[in-house]
């Protein structure tokens, strides 16, 4: 069986996140990039979400969740989990969740 190279992952964003945008521009590379996810607040001042998607952008969204995020962000870390291959995306675009 032919691999699909699709890889979905969840993350969690650490440090200033809230209040700064980081939502709507972890949105916005989401769909730059082509893949699909959503984001959302938490109640713990963090940003979660899951990003799905072909493995080598999934690792650009990586690095940018870890080191770029919103401009007036401060990303303290990233925490990844649950990261796996899948067989066929599981969402239609990456979209902000409330």
């Amino acid at each position: 069986m032919a691999s699909s190279g699709l890889w979905a992952l969840d993350y969690e964003v650490y440090g200033d996140v809230q209040g700064v945008f980081f939502r709507k521009y972890t949105e916005d590379q989401g769909k730059k990039l082509g893949v699909v996810g959503w984001v959302k607040n938490t109640p713990y001042g963090t940003v979660t979400g899951q990003v799905q998607g072909p493995k080598e952008k999934i690792e650009i969204m990586k690095n940018w969740l870890r080191n770029v995020g919103s401009p007036m962000s401060r990303i303290d870390r990233a925490v990844f989990s649950n990261e796996r291959e899948i067989s066929t995306l599981e969402f239609p675009n990456f979209t902000t969740k409330y």
